[in-house]
């Protein structure tokens, strides 16, 4: 019997409701259906993100991979999709799916060494900049979710949401995003996103130093996937944040225009979801990176 952590059958239904309960209940059961029907071996204790269960298991022939359980809604459906079309180049390989309950079965990496373990904060971005390269060289498959729907939705968003700032500063900054956002939504690209690719999204492993994990796929603008890398390991000296802007868009080469802009789309992104949490302001790392490329500071 597989134990579900505390923390994720918290957070489940915390953010899931009583869907999210249903799912932690049923998740023993279910990676007992998958370690029977894929013949896998537990060889460890149960890892977990925010919404999903991982199981260091080993095959039949002894090799050693991962069993993902996971909720099935729009953000987790294109992993798969994803992976496929990367194969192994820069993210990690997609071994075995079952579409009807999203579960995928997934190399072995090395969940103990991921980019937080760089100790050099540049040498960590040099690397994050080559896998978005890389990652963001393919076009989407069809059938992800667009980059220009998420765009539209953001923007329908923002006459509710400004209201809900106290300060007026924080008020024409999000306004200001926005404006950003309106003049490129009409070309939102085609390109494959990863969308989530933070430092602990890239772990350790044996046929690639670094392989990016658990994607949030969408098809659209590189520029749109730059945010984690600058808010990420944070250094608030604009300086720095230009040095990692310019590195990152010339590793991509991207039009530096639309990239920030594309950019500020994900303080806007981030910043309405801040707000729908009940947030009180804009996060201070979020300001800082907007201040910066709007070139105010």
């Amino acid at each position: 019997m597989i134990e579900v952590p505390h923390a994720l059958a918290d957070r489940l239904a915390r953010h899931g409701g009583e869907a999210g309960r249903a799912f932690a209940t049923a998740l023993p059961d279910l990676a007992g259906e998958f370690l029977d029907r894929w013949e896998l071996t537990p060889g460890g204790p149960p890892m977990h993100g925010w919404s999903a269960l991982a199981l260091p298991v080993t095959g039949p022939d002894g090799a050693e991979s991962v069993l993902k359980l996971q909720v099935l809604d729009e953000e987790t459906v294109g992993e798969p999709v994803a992976l496929r079309a990367w194969d192994g180049a820069g993210a990690v390989r997609l071994l075995r799916h079952d579409p009807a309950t999203n579960t995928i079965l997934l190399e072995r990496l090395d969940p103990a060494r991921d980019l937080t373990s760089v100790e050099d904060p540049r040498e960590a971005v040099r690397l994050l900049a080559g896998l978005l390269a890389r990652l963001t060289a393919l076009p989407a498959p069809a059938g992800l979710r667009g980059l220009g729907d998420v765009a539209a939705d953001m923007l329908a968003e923002v006459p509710d949401a400004l209201p809900l700032l106290g300060d007026e500063d924080e008020r024409r900054l999000l306004a200001d995003c926005a404006a950003a956002v309106r003049e490129v939504a009409g070309e939102p690209g085609d390109r494959l996103l990863h969308w989530d690719l933070h430092y602990e999204n890239v772990l350790a492993g044996d046929r690639e130093p670094w392989l990016a994990i658990d994607p949030k796929p969408l098809a659209g603008d590189p520029g749109f996937d730059l945010m984690p890398a600058l808010d990420n390991r944070f250094d608030p000296a604009a300086a720095e944040i230009r040095w990692r802007f310019d590195l990152l868009t010339d590793a991509l080469g991207l039009d530096r225009e639309r990239a920030r802009a594309w950019t500020l789309a994900r303080v806007l992104q981030n910043s309405l979801w801040d707000l729908e949490d009940g947030e009180p302001g804009l996060a201070a790392e979020q300001t800082r990176v907007a201040r910066v490329l709007l070139g105010r500071e």
